[in-house]
């Protein structure tokens, strides 16, 4: 996608051409990437294996695509789905942040829609009401495991 305001290339993300990205694609240098709501989204595998040679945790925010192909590719992941509370919290916070067209924030919802049922999926979800509430139990997961987490949040 294009940039948003205030968003720098090589700081917010890289942003690339679709031919770019798709010779990318084509010549393996993504971990995972997605099309979703008329764009496309990777992470370089270059960018992570640095991150990763630094022995530095790294956290992926990606969509459902992504994350099966990180699965597929790195079984050790630790794999988190992070829900809303409900459709109408989400096109909520969508609107209010005023930086996308009514068109798409109906895809994005729709979208959306297709992605909450693949929750089943993931070890952990983590259901974003309260963000500091979801911040703590996002913390524990990565911090303690996905066991111990488990063991806190079903008592």
């Amino acid at each position: 996608r294009a940039p948003r305001p205030g968003e720098a290339h090589g700081e917010d993300y890289w942003f690339l051409s679709r031919d770019e990205f798709d010779k990318r694609v084509a010549d393996g240098e993504f971990v995972e990437w997605a099309e979703y709501s008329g764009n496309k989204y990777g992470t370089l595998r270059s960018q992570l294996d640095l991150r990763v040679a630094d022995d530095r945790p790294v956290l992926l925010e990606i969509e459902v695509q992504g994350a099966r192909q990180v699965a597929e590719t790195m079984p050790e992941a630790l794999r988190i789905f992070v829900a809303p509370p409900s459709a109408d919290t989400l096109r909520t916070r969508l609107v209010g942040r005023g930086t996308d067209a009514k068109e798409a924030i109906d895809r994005r919802l729709q979208v959306a829609e297709e992605e909450l049922a693949a929750q089943p999926e993931f070890p952990v979800v983590v259901i974003n009401d309260r963000l500091e509430d979801a911040i703590d139990e996002l913390t524990q997961v990565v911090r303690n495991g996905i066991d111990e987490a488990r063991e806190s949040t079903s008592s």
